[in-house]
């Protein structure tokens, strides 16, 4: 695998992961439908934060375990693999149904960003998400770590600014999209967990290689 093809594969990951309806896109869609779309924005760059802050404990994780254990660099690879095949094929068989959205009680625009730093950061999944995912895609072979590592975050951010930018501006359109729409989201978490599948099968096959 090229280093172009492994971006694009992260990029796939992290969209359909992104695009899963969740408790940071609800928290983006209740600020923009409560208080506006200044709030929303507020809130998505709240989340923007978040996901640098996972993207780079991620990269020090995999630096420092590339530097100090290499050789566990490729049992990682299979652990990560396997979570991320579990979690693919949970969803796959879930129903993801969004019954409400709910009023944002934020007073400003301010403590919509607070807040939404402080969503993204206490959500104990995205934690070891993070620790699967990035030994699958920052790899030595590559090159230096830290420049991967900026890549990687700069897509992080860039994804969630449009996603999560794009609800907050067509707040009233997205909640029609998403809030009673059962077979809508749920095909997007069955979507989201078939690419899941299908990254972990191709980690598998890199790892087994290595």
């Amino acid at each position: 695998m090229t280093y172009g093809e492994n971006l694009w594969l992260f990029f796939t990951l992290l969209f359909g992961i992104i695009i899963l309806p969740g408790v940071d896109m609800m928290f983006v869609l209740a600020n923009a439908l409560t208080r506006g779309r200044a709030a929303g924005l507020a809130a998505t760059a709240g989340m923007m934060i978040g996901g640098l802050v996972h993207s780079a404990y991620g990269a020090l994780g995999v630096g420092l375990l590339a530097k100090l254990l290499p050789v566990l660099f490729t049992p990682l690879m299979v652990a990560g693999a396997l979570y991320m095949a579990w979690i693919g094929f949970t969803l796959t068989r879930s129903a993801i149904v969004v019954e409400d959205v709910g009023r944002a009680d934020t007073k400003s625009n301010w403590e919509a960003f607070r807040r939404g730093v402080i969503t993204c950061l206490i959500n104990p999944k995205a934690y070891m998400f993070m620790l699967a995912v990035y030994p699958q895609f920052l790899r030595p072979e590559f090159g230096p770590l830290a420049p991967q590592a900026a890549i990687m975050a700069a897509m992080t951010g860039a994804t969630q600014f449009a996603v999560y930018g794009a609800i907050a501006v067509a707040a009233g359109r997205a909640r029609g999209m998403l809030v009673g729409n059962r077979t809508g989201t749920v095909w997007i978490g069955r979507c989201c967990g078939m690419i899941l599948l299908a990254i972990a099968v191709l980690t598998l096959w890199e790892a087994f290689r290595r």
